[in-house]
């Protein structure tokens, strides 16, 4: 298996969020669980099946984040000498033509993508459009909803 890209912050929030999974919430699906069970006859009880299913995408959670954990090539951008240069992990100022204002993008791993904060995966087009162009290049990057045009204004690893 190939190893998948994470940033120092990913790897940590990840961890954080798969340590309250393992002994916060798993705990409490498991007492729901015995809850439901002391309720009586399984088949009719909602309150089972709901608790179990739940379970299961817990169950599910935790194994992707350990898999991604154990495949990850964590990367601290912070010991990348800084060059102007888009790397993965770098925040990346940019002007939008088309808009004419500023916005601003951290290039991570998947499982960090929040593209609500400007985290965005590295698998994305706008990502893959980025990575490899310098301060003052102007591009272009075609999305499945159309071509972004956009000016680097800065390149910072923080």
């Amino acid at each position: 298996m190939s190893r998948v890209p994470l940033t120092k912050e990913g790897e940590i929030s990840i961890k954080k969020r798969l340590s309250d999974l393992k002994f916060k919430e798993r705990p409490m699906i498991s007492e729901a669980i015995a809850e439901a069970r002391a309720h009586g006859d399984l088949k009719e009880n909602a309150e089972y099946h709901a608790a179990k299913e739940l379970q299961g995408l817990i169950e599910a959670k935790i194994g992707e984040m350990e898999n991604a954990l154990a495949n990850a090539q964590v990367i601290d951008v912070k010991e990348i000498p800084e060059t102007g240069r888009v790397v993965f992990g770098s925040t990346v100022k940019l002007y939008d033509i088309k808009s004419q204002s500023e916005i601003i993008y951290k290039i991570v791993g998947n499982l960090e993508s929040n593209p609500e904060d400007g985290h965005i995966s590295i698998d994305t087009p706008i990502a893959k459009g980025l990575v490899g162009k310098f301060v003052d290049d102007e591009i272009s990057i075609d999305t499945p909803s159309g071509t972004l045009s956009y000016e680097i204004l800065e390149v910072n690893h923080i």
